[in-house]
């Protein structure tokens, strides 16, 4: 099983659009971040997205990315969703509908505000061609295990998501008690780390190390960064088994 992670930044990216500081002026690029987004290829070959960032177009380009068979959405704030029309491509290319996962607020949002990407497969390609599936609670996909994650953004309940011993969590400000006898014995957790100092609905760097310690990963990889965050100064600030994201950064991972 491979994970890329396709986009480590927050909602404004990384460089920020006027902004002069010192990591937007960076000529090392695992400073430059597009937003945050990682796909999952199975070892059956099948690939899960998680979300569709604004970015989805350019990240796929990067990446040589041709196929998407899945999309697990963590939530719908627009750093997070609004390149679902991206997926117009794949289902072109694949000549299949594409099906969307997540929480049943999640999904009621896409059919409310992205209703004309949810059709059956027909004659023409002009759209995405989408189909909604919430879920709840642990299902199978692609006959890999995949446990929703409930965390809170805010005042919002969102879903981190863990496949085999993979999970992915961002945009959290608190995770539930009860949500950690769900991220036990993970080999990697993707984890998010907005900047320095606090942050009403993201936890800050002190907050992110906490929870890594806490969940006890073999390895955590910090993810959604602000510009506050240069790649080089944060890994030198960082115990051994906690390390930077970057976009582009692949990991290959035992089933």
């Amino acid at each position: 099983m491979r994970l890329t992670m396709l986009g480590v930044g927050s909602s404004a990216g990384t460089p920020m659009i006027g902004c002069q500081c010192n990591t937007c002026k960076s000529t090392d690029k695992r400073n430059y971040r597009t937003r945050c987004s990682s796909m999952i290829e199975l070892d059956n070959g099948k690939i899960i997205l998680i979300d569709t960032g604004p970015d989805l177009r350019q990240q796929a380009l990067r990446e040589g990315l041709t196929q998407i068979d899945a999309v697990l959405y963590t939530h719908t704030h627009a750093d997070h969703l609004h390149g679902i029309d991206d997926l117009r491509a794949f289902c072109q290319i694949q000549r299949s509908q594409i099906p969307l996962y997540g929480s049943t607020e999640a999904m009621a949002h896409i059919t409310d505000k992205f209703g004309y990407t949810l059709r059956e497969v027909g004659n023409f390609w002009d759209l995405p061609i989408l189909k909604v599936n919430p879920v709840k609670t642990p299902f199978y996909l692609f006959d890999q295990l995949v446990t929703p994650i409930p965390v809170k953004h805010g005042n919002s309940d969102i879903f981190g998501y863990r496949i085999s011993n993979i999970a992915y969590i961002t945009d959290v400000s608190t995770i539930p008690e009860s949500s950690f006898e769900l991220l036990k014995d993970l080999d990697v957790l993707l984890l998010d780390c907005l900047r320095y100092t606090p942050h009403y609905s993201h936890v800050n760097l002190e907050q992110s190390l906490a929870y890594a310690s806490q969940i006890g990963a073999k390895t955590t990889y910090l993810i959604h960064m602000t510009h506050e965050m240069e790649y080089s100064i944060l890994s030198s600030q960082l115990p051994n088994n906690v390390l930077v994201g970057y976009d582009g950064l692949r990991l290959k991972l035992p089933m």
